[in-house]
């Protein structure tokens, strides 16, 4: 038989099929399917051993390659630079954006107004956001409003609680994330994984991970964490979650996650939140010195960063430095997160030190 003609054809023979293409050939006859790699149109000659013949073609026609479609990510640029914390970079880059698809607008507006939540300017987000604004909005102006409005927290955790407790979209992964960080900040860690577990969207997973990494629970969050890597083992997300996994995990896995850190830092930014692990890593191989060069640079970057703040509380304690270096980086912290644990912690211990002292005083007078 003459050999097929040079475009990727069709020929069936009565109830059977024989597939042509150049490049992968596919040899169909029945429910028999056989996949090999070929340069040159494939004759009779070439069928298995034990495959019916053809004896001729009834019909031959083109066959309609599916369409090759490039998964190109808009917000590629705008996602990364958020996740690694570059929140005005991220801005930046999202406001640039010239973005037809409606829903990739909406999108690109998440983050935005993540962003300036990130960077506490939470009156942007509670002026402009409002009840005709997109729903995978409307989460984020309570989370600025969890944030700003301390006296209204208790409020608003009830309203969420019944909102959980309804019949909600789980398919709005905002929603699921806002509710997933309100709990987490009330210690409602349980409750923070009950929302998150209903979806299988990346950042859901992530603050899942990191909900379990808070409860000390790092088999969980490694079980989690291949979850993550089976989803998109590349995505920054999943590589800044295996980083908290090594940390929590300690011992050889503090420089892995160091590794990370830096290599998220070479390909994109330096950034506070990653000087800020890379220091983490160095405070718990015992290199003080190291930890505190990164930090002080976090803090040239973002000197309100309550981690990089909280860090440096530690690690002048750790380190043995005067306790007027320590006092100030507190009453810096105190000033920016007044709601801190660590300055609610600190105040208890000041409160009860303050109370010892005058009993003991006045036992000796």
């Amino acid at each position: 038989m003459k050999a097929p003609p040079h475009y990727n054809a069709e020929y069936r023979v009565k109830d059977d099929y024989y597939y042509v293409d150049m490049g992968m050939t596919e040899e169909r006859y029945g429910d028999n399917t056989k996949n090999r790699m070929d340069t040159t149109y494939v004759g009779y000659d070439a069928k298995p051993a034990g495959w019916q013949k053809i004896d001729r073609v009834i019909e031959a026609q083109p066959i309609k390659m599916p369409e090759q479609h490039v998964d190109t990510d808009e917000l590629f640029e705008v996602k990364t630079q958020f996740y690694i914390g570059n929140y005005q970079s991220a801005i930046n880059e999202a406001q640039k954006l010239k973005i037809v698809n409606p829903e990739v607008k909406i999108e690109r507006d998440v983050f935005i107004y993540r962003a300036y939540i990130a960077l506490k300017k939470y009156g942007v987000v509670i002026s402009e956001i409002n009840n005709s604004s997109p729903l995978e909005l409307q989460p984020l102006k309570m989370l600025a409003e969890y944030f700003s409005q301390p006296t209204k927290r208790e409020s608003i955790v009830l309203k969420l609680d019944d909102m959980i407790s309804g019949n909600f979209d789980i398919n709005n992964y905002v929603f699921l994330i806002v509710a997933g960080t309100i709990y987490f900040n009330e210690n409602s860690y349980e409750t923070a994984l009950k929302v998150l577990h209903q979806s299988n969207h990346l950042e859901c997973r992530a603050l899942m991970l990191q909900t379990q990494l808070k409860m000390d629970r790092v088999d969980l969050a490694k079980k989690e964490l291949k979850t993550m890597q089976e989803i998109d083992d590349d995505a920054i997300v999943t590589q800044l979650s295996s980083a908290w996994v090594n940390l929590l995990s300690g011992g050889d896995k503090l420089q892995e996650a160091y590794y990370t850190f830096q290599e998220l830092a070479d390909k994109n930014a330096t950034t506070a939140l990653l000087l800020n692990g890379q220091a983490t890593c160095y405070i718990g191989q015992g290199k003080y010195e190291e930890a505190d060069l990164a930090l002080q640079e976090a803090l040239e970057k973002d000197s309100n960063n309550t981690d990089t703040l909280v860090n440096l509380v530690v690690l002048s304690q750790l380190s043995g430095k005067a306790p007027e270096v320590c006092n100030r980086y507190l009453s810096q912290l105190t000033e920016s997160a007044p709601n801190h644990y660590l300055v609610k912690e600190f105040q208890i211990k000041e409160r009860d030190f303050d109370s010892l002292a005058i009993q003991y005083a006045a036992s000796h007078a």
